[in-house]
């Protein structure tokens, strides 16, 4: 008979009973190791945050976009960018050409993130950006923003994903090498405690490397041996855990394997509980809990049937509720043809909002606590998870792991499996490899004309001639200096922001002190 696994390759019988005895039989929610929620009440008190990422375009492209999802319900707002802002080029770059505006707003100074933001009050609304290698550049930029509304940088509220291990790993949108990103990070870190106290300056993500082919095991244990690594930055430059590790966030992803997915966010706070407590001593309870972003997976989307999508986006949403998540963005049925239109948004956000009102699983915490089959996969999957971080840390981490190759080989080994499992039938795909539609409808999808890059060109054109050029450059010559020795860097950003230096200007700045990061081939 063949042996049925779930997706992680964990056996599974054909009937789970009381002979399951699980390590969370005796936890309650809100307590220590918080398996099952961090709350004492979870969506009793408090639903999770709806909080649809989006941008496109120009920057009033956006803000428009933004009113728009603001007024239908959503709760938080969450920023894409594109390329040549994740990776620190001004619109008139060569570098840049064709990208500007394509898969996120172009931000090229203060001037476009005061547009971005205009008629949003930043003391009533939190924001979360998908940024990492240019994070404390856009993070100077918001709170430049706030200060233009009154708002100081201490009430301000959001999350910089600012994750570069992962670019290494999975994503490829990194600039510097890995050390002197590490220090940015640390730099950002530590003036966020200090400074800008209810921001989350990190967003430790899982998402991208399951994105890239990793199974929910790869995806808890990699994210969580990162997360060490950026603790122990912290630490080594003399914070107390305390201090910064209330503040520490995560984001992962949702796919189609229903229970296995809630299972892996349950074990995932526990695990890392365990480590924040017992390797790093924290005391703080808020130090203890990981807190977590959920996206919808968009890797999982087909361009076949595309309507399908509305019901694959509803289960991994309701598979992320169930497991206890903070926010939630739900990815548009056409995400896999283009950037989202508003009425596929629209969509997406009604998804999270019916199974927020209307499904009843809010009504109780923990609904699948006790379920044979749930805790029998959170004891699989943390059993799993420690086996990885052993083997991570054996290796001295995840630096040098990324340095050996290690997280893209398990990564590129796993994606392949799945897409022999596809090609082969033997995973099936609705719409895909099963009950395929000989034509397919044509579908309206959103289109961004070259027309943004020519007006962005002209407005840095525009914004050089009209600032203090002196000024600028006296600011970004005393970065420069700062950023050869062992000075906090965020204060300088932001007077470098506050003065209209670009961002790309900025991290040209930084690419002469720390250079730009040349990966090794790995086989």
């Amino acid at each position: 008979m063949k042996t049925i696994k779930t997706d992680s390759d964990i056996p599974v019988k054909r009937v789970y009973d009381a002979k399951v005895k699980p390590r969370s039989r005796d936890e309650k929610p809100g307590k220590f190791p918080y398996t099952r929620g961090i709350h004492p009440g979870m969506y009793q008190d408090r639903l999770w945050t709806m909080r649809q990422y989006t941008g496109f375009g120009n920057a009033a492209q956006t803000n428009e976009r933004f009113k728009f999802l603001l007024e239908h319900g959503q709760t938080g707002l969450s920023m894409a960018f594109d390329l040549p802002t994740q990776i620190g080029y001004d619109a008139d770059d060569s570098h840049a050409e064709g990208e500007v505006g394509k898969v996120g707003v172009s931000i090229t100074s203060l001037k476009d993130m005061l547009t971005c933001f205009d008629g949003i009050p930043l003391d009533k609304v939190s924001t979360s950006m998908t940024i990492n290698s240019t994070a404390s550049t856009l993070l100077s930029l918001y709170i430049a923003v706030g200060e233009s509304q009154g708002v100081a940088s201490s009430a301000i509220r959001g999350t910089t994903q600012n994750d570069i291990l992962k670019e290494y790993i999975a994503r490829n949108t990194y600039i510097y090498p890995p050390r002197p990103s590490m220090r940015l990070i640390g730099d950002m870190i530590e003036f966020c405690s200090k400074k800008v106290q209810q921001w989350y300056p990190i967003s430790i993500s899982g998402y991208h490397m399951r994105e890239a082919g990793c199974n929910a095991v790869q995806e808890v244990a990699f994210t969580i041996a990162n997360a060490i690594e950026y603790i122990k930055t912290c630490v080594d430059r003399g914070l107390k855990i305390d201090d910064f590790a209330p503040r520490l966030s995560f984001f992962f992803c949702c796919t189609n394997e229903f229970l296995e997915e809630i299972a892996k966010f349950r074990v995932a706070r526990r695990i890392y509980a365990k480590i924040l407590k017992e390797r790093f001593h924290a005391h703080d309870p808020r130090s203890l809990q990981l807190r977590f972003h959920v996206q919808t997976s968009g890797e999982s989307l087909t361009a076949q049937q595309p309507d399908n999508n509305i019901v694959r986006v509803a289960i991994q949403s309701m598979a992320a509720a169930l497991g206890g998540a903070q926010s939630l963005h739900t990815n548009s049925k056409d995400e896999a043809l283009a950037l989202p239109t508003e009425a596929a948004v629209k969509i997406a956000l009604r998804t999270q909002q019916i199974v927020a009102h209307e499904s009843g699983i809010v009504k109780t915490v923990d609904p699948l606590a006790g379920s044979y089959y749930v805790e029998y996969l959170c004891d699989r999957i943390e059993d799993e998870v420690n086996k990885y971080l052993k083997k991570i840390g054996r290796m001295g981490g995840s630096l040098v792991g990324i340095e050996r190759g290690f997280f893209q080989s398990e990564i590129r080994q796993n994606a392949y499996q799945l897409k022999k499992e596809i090609d082969s039938g033997e995973r099936i795909i609705i719409g895909v490899n099963k009950y395929v539609d000989e034509v397919e409808k044509k579908q309206e999808i959103l289109k961004i004309d070259n027309s943004i890059e020519l007006k962005q060109r002209q407005n840095l054109k525009e914004l050089r001639s009209t600032r203090d050029n002196k000024k600028v450059e006296s600011i970004l010559s005393k970065m420069k200096s700062a950023a050869d020795k062992d000075e906090n860097l965020m204060p300088h950003i932001i007077g470098a922001v506050k003065s209209y230096a670009t961002l790309g200007e900025i991290s040209n700045t930084f690419r002469e002190v720390f250079g730009i990061y040349q990966p090794k081939e790995v086989f």
